[in-house]
């Protein structure tokens, strides 16, 4: 499943709800992204996001990743609108048979949202608001996985 909410959300009580009932599930692996202060640097977190387009996209890519791995389930939640500092940003939990494909999709997903998700990111602080692109690491990272199915 894949959501995108402009509220804040609890992910011990999204993990507690994705775990119910897995009796034939092996591994739960999750990840959890918090808005940073950046030292005080940043007071606002701004993601815009575009409702259909956005769950669309990161559809297809957890489309891949359940293929790929086998996985039994995937949910991936993402915040939209302003948020603090401290405040969850992205919730991603894959269940499979066994912990490795757990881990692996949980981490190319990770990967492939913090390079190439359909957000604008914003951050606002004491000296203004500035964008907020992708490092050279995040692309690095998200190689990684696309020269692994390329071998």
């Amino acid at each position: 499943m894949i959501r995108l909410t402009y509220e804040g959300f609890d992910p011990g009580a999204l993990l507690s709800e994705f775990c119910r009932g897995r009796a034939e599930v092996g591994a739960v692996a999750t990840f959890t992204g918090l808005a940073r202060a950046e030292a005080g640097a940043t007071t606002i977190l701004e993601l815009e996001a575009y409702p259909g387009f956005t769950e669309a996209e990161i559809g297809k890519i957890a489309d891949k990743a359940h293929a790929r791995f086998g996985l039994d389930d995937v949910l991936i939640l993402h915040r939209a609108g302003r948020i603090a500092p401290g405040e969850p940003v992205v919730f991603v939990a894959t269940a499979a048979r066994h912990r490795r494909a757990a881990f692996e999709a949980c981490d190319v997903l990770m990967d492939y949202l913090k390079a190439q998700a359909p957000c604008l990111k914003k951050e606002h602080g004491p000296d203004g608001a500035r964008g907020s692109e992708p490092h050279d690491r995040d692309h690095a990272d998200l190689a990684r996985w696309e020269k692994e199915t390329s071998k």
